[in-house]
């Protein structure tokens, strides 16, 4: 066991230095990336659930929107349910840096799985999904 969660540590520590160098490329900070990479899944999302996605406080998600929005990255539109929220959503320009970093992933998994076979490919799918239900 302690054999795999070293190689666990490992991947993580290689695909976040993988990630930072990408992300320090486009100019955009890595929190900002996740948020970005978050709202590409959604249509919009109110404040309070994109923090929980996150795993951050609306306080510090605020400064976050606040950068992405100066940028022109996000705007915030009224919550047509509530009135006293907002719903986040990605503009045309957020949209593109989300299809191009989608891009990187994509690119950087067809090239770490180049020796794969269909059925390794599969069977790694549903250990990851294993996996990732107990995280």
């Amino acid at each position: 066991m302690k054999d795999l969660s070293d190689l666990i540590i490992e991947f993580y520590e290689r695909l976040s230095s993988w990630e930072h160098s990408v992300v320090e490329e486009s100019g955009i900070s890595l929190p900002q990336m996740h948020t970005i990479e978050i709202l590409g899944g959604n249509e919009s999302i109110r404040m309070k659930d994109l923090a929980s996605k996150m795993g951050v406080t609306t306080g510090t998600l605020t400064v976050t929107i606040d950068r992405l929005e100066k940028r022109g990255l996000v705007k915030r539109i009224p919550n047509p349910g509530d009135r006293r929220s907002y719903v986040i959503r990605l503009t045309e320009s957020g949209r593109k840096e989300y299809e191009k970093h989608s891009q990187y992933h994509y690119e950087l998994t067809k090239e770490c799985t180049g020796e794969f076979t269909e059925s390794d490919i599969n069977s790694f799918q549903e250990y990851l999904r294993r996996f990732m239900k107990n995280i």
